[in-house]
């Protein structure tokens, strides 16, 4: 039986991934920050799911949880890690806070470092383990190749995930363990209701454009993928003969492709027409 190790469990992304693995015949450990999480998530995903208790942050912890994922695996290799825990921090880059910023880049890019640190050897690194070489799966954004007005720090921390992953693809051909990028777009999870907890000064001159962002979130919500068809493309990362090095899946890919072929110049203004973020006369 294939095991998976699958960080940022509990909802979303993560929640699919893991069930969609089980039902397939996977073995699943997938991260959570709480008991109570670790307990819900075992009933509902029965004997070859295993919670593992740590936030992708905490070092000593991840590291514990590689430990017990070794000892299950009984000399085999594992054959994936999916990169899925993550976090949204919005606000303008004039106003956030450093600690917020750092907390965002805390949680999307060192925690997926700590946890490959932890993990990688796992995949196929440590000689001492039988079977065929694992592979990583890195959860990025199309914000990993854009960035939107009031969601810089997000935006940054999902660019460093592409940076991180191709060089890491690299590195890691020495041992045979791919490295492949997963990139959705709008998705149908808790993340969009978070922009309505974006704190803003009362006389912030981005307050109306975040009312607009506020806008366009909720109709992200209504129009996003369900998570389950992220988990598809997971799955097909993880088990395809030679699968690409990145996926990118919206519900409105020929918006994002337009916008890619456009200027710059010309997203901008298009942009800052559409949330007002135009110099006042």
């Amino acid at each position: 039986m294939k095991s998976v190790v699958i960080t940022g469990a509990s909802t979303g992304i993560g929640w699919a991934t893991a069930k969609l693995l089980l039902d397939r015949g996977f073995r699943v450990f997938g991260s959570v920050r709480n008991q109570a999480d670790a307990d819900r998530l075992k009933s509902e995903f029965g004997a070859n799911f295993t919670p593992l208790l740590f936030d992708v942050t905490d070092e000593a912890a991840v590291l514990a949880a590689a430990r017990e994922v070794r000892s299950a695996l009984s000399g085999e290799t594992l054959a994936g890690l999916v990169n899925n825990a993550g976090i949204g921090v919005g606000g303008a880059v004039f106003e956030i806070s450093a600690a917020d910023f750092r907390r965002q880049m805390d949680v999307n890019v060192i925690g997926p470092i700590i946890s490959t640190q932890a993990f990688g050897p796992l995949l196929g690194a440590d000689p001492s383990l039988k079977g065929p070489k694992g592979r990583i799966v890195m959860i990025s954004s199309v914000a990993g190749k854009a960035g939107n007005p009031l969601a810089s720090a997000y935006a940054a921390s999902k660019h460093a995930i592409e940076g991180l992953s191709e060089s890491l693809r690299r590195e890691l051909m020495l041992f045979g363990i791919d490295v492949i990028i997963i990139a959705p777009g709008a998705v149908k999870t808790p993340i969009w209701s978070k922009t309505d907890k974006i704190d803003l000064a009362a006389n912030s001159p981005f307050a109306p454009a975040l009312d607009k962002i506020r806008q366009f979130t909720r109709h992200l919500s209504e129009i996003g993928l369900p998570p389950e068809k992220v988990a598809e493309r997971i799955f097909e990362a993880l088990t395809l003969a030679s699968p690409k090095v990145r996926y990118q899946i919206t519900p409105d890919p020929m918006r994002h492709l337009i916008l890619s072929m456009l200027p710059k110049r010309t997203v901008d203004k298009i942009i800052a027409k559409r949330l007002g973020l135009v110099p006042r006369a």
